[in-house]
């Protein structure tokens, strides 16, 4: 019977396909959605900006129409109290209350969008003049009949207030005047500023400033454009590079201008680069030299299996030890290999705190058995050092393998440790024919075998592990000639720095110029 999905079985019991969702690609570049991000937050800036100050200034305007009104009815209150006659010091009462308004208006000069008018019983009673008064709000009959049902005796009369009408609105203070001369006479004094008109005024100004702001913003665009343009062009390249690398050429890299996080980013690209050219060189290397070295035994092999004679037992002895010995070459060019083939891998060598003069010892005891030689230490560091120990280990008893091979049987070969200015020097000499002037450059080379009076032994890789031994400490391994008359033969000395170092000074041969310097 069959089964249907969970949730998409029909009514028929039918199984149903799924529906593909497709995701729209998006289609903007990172410069498009940065300038995006840019103008945005420049806008949203210049918006906060300019609603804010917009909404201090309106606030500082009204402040100021409404001390203008309080300072209007103080002067008002001083003189109710009284006025002059003769001098300062002598007042006499207010004898009608027209008087009173009369002298009040006369005494205000308007200001911009400010008018003064006075009211009698509710009627009008005076204005300021035309030339004085920019504000004619004796004119607006909406406003005078607001003003006029105002009750003259609230307490609250002295206090600034909001009238709008269908000319304008204003902001004004309607005060009460009373005399005792007139108790039955009621007069007001009517302070009123036009705040439409104010306001407008200011929002001009911030009309003006968001012109001034837009085409900031427009010419900040274009700008930022050419600007993240150019700090994105290390990207641009690296996609450029990217696209033009292939298995067959890693050799593309990204020009690097400036010192800023995309010119490190193109640093560690280029670096990583360097390092995937050298891991597939590695890869290409070995698989060239296993072809070519491996070529030649498995040849011999095949050959001599095919020619033995299995009913002779001398040729099946002989063939067998032959393939043994092609065998155990095979065996060991292929460890020999691997290790070349992990050189530039992070945990090829594991430093740690190393008695230099105690390995110095312990490599000498090991090469007695590489041949008949006398071995002779010349100079001992007795200092701590971070090195990998048997990697060092390795590296030299090669060395010293290479001086056994091409010196003659009982000939001293010398070998010593020091510390050279800063340096950890680890070195072997021997007293063969030494190495001609024009191999000097390519017995470092892999499967370089020595000429002239070099005898053909392994497969070359034994100096290329020592300097890859070396590299991998962050040192070298280079060869020099005995001085002259010191006798023939070639030393060759491990250049490594001297990391870690303790323990003080090491204990030097006075000799040790006359032996490799």
């Amino acid at each position: 019977m069959g089964r249907t999905r969970s949730g998409q079985g029909s009514a028929t019991g039918a199984e149903t396909a799924p529906v593909p969702v497709v995701v729209p690609r998006s289609r903007s570049t990172v410069r498009g959605r940065l300038m995006a991000a840019v103008v945005a937050l420049t806008a949203t800036t210049l918006a906060v900006s300019a609603a804010t100050g917009l909404a201090l200034q309106l606030r500082s305007t009204d402040r100021a129409i409404d001390e203008s009104l309080e300072r209007a009815a103080a002067a008002l209150h001083d003189l109710e109290r009284g006025r002059p006659a003769g001098d300062d010091e002598s007042r006499e009462p207010w004898s009608s209350v027209h008087t009173l308004l009369a002298t009040a208006v006369q005494n205000r000069v308007p200001g911009e969008h400010e008018g003064v008018v006075s009211l009698v019983d509710g009627a009008l009673h005076v204005r300021a003049s035309d030339v004085t008064e920019p504000l004619r709000i004796d004119l607006d009959t909406e406003l005078i009949a607001a003003v006029q049902a105002l009750d003259p005796l609230d307490p609250r009369a002295d206090e600034p207030r909001t009238v709008r009408t269908g000319t304008t609105e204003y902001r004004l203070v309607a005060l009460p005047v009373t005399v005792p001369a007139q108790p039955d006479v009621h007069g007001q004094l009517v302070v009123a500023f036009d705040r439409s008109a104010q306001v407008a005024a200011v929002r001009r100004i911030f009309v003006t400033y968001a012109g001034v702001g837009l085409m900031a913003l427009g010419v900040m665009t274009v700008v930022a454009w050419f600007v993240v343009g150019r700090m994105l062009r290390p990207v641009r390249l690296l996609r450029d590079t990217a696209r033009r690398i292939t298995e067959s050429d890693l050799s593309e890299r990204i020009e690097v201008h400036g010192s800023d996080d995309l010119a490190d980013l193109a640093r560690t690209v280029n670096a990583m680069l360097d390092r995937l050219q050298r891991a597939f060189g590695s890869q290409r290397e070995l698989a060239d030299d296993v072809g070519h070295e491996l070529r030649t035994p498995l040849t011999i092999v095949r050959g001599h299996l095919e020619l033995v004679d299995p009913h002779d037992a001398d040729d099946v002895r002989t063939t067998q030890q032959l393939v043994l010995d092609e065998v155990d070459r095979m065996q060991r060019l292929v460890d020999d290999l691997v290790t070349l083939a992990t050189a530039d891998r992070p945990d090829f060598v594991k430093p740690a705190p190393c008695d230099v003069g105690r390995l110095t010892d312990e490599v000498l005891e090991k090469a007695r058995a590489l041949g008949e030689r006398r071995f002779v230490v010349v100079s001992r560091a007795d200092v701590t050092a971070l090195v990998d120990a048997q990697r060092i280990t390795q590296a030299w008893l090669q060395l010293l393998a290479n001086a056994v091979r091409y010196s003659d049987p009982w000939s001293t070969v010398r070998l010593g440790s020091e510390v050279w200015d800063g340096r950890l020097l680890l070195w072997v000499r021997d007293e063969g024919p030494g190495v001609p002037p024009g191999e000097e450059a390519r017995i470092f080379e892999r499967f370089h075998r020595g000429q002239a009076d070099r005898k053909q032994h392994g497969a070359g890789l034994g100096l290329p592990i020592v300097a890859a031994i070396a590299s991998a400490h962050g040192g070298r391994v280079f060869l020099e000639h005995p001085p002259p008359g010191a006798g023939t033969g070639v030393v060759f000395v491990l250049d490594l720095p001297a990391v870690g170092l303790v323990d003080g000074d090491p204990a030097l041969d006075t000799d040790l110029l006359e032996h490799h310097r």
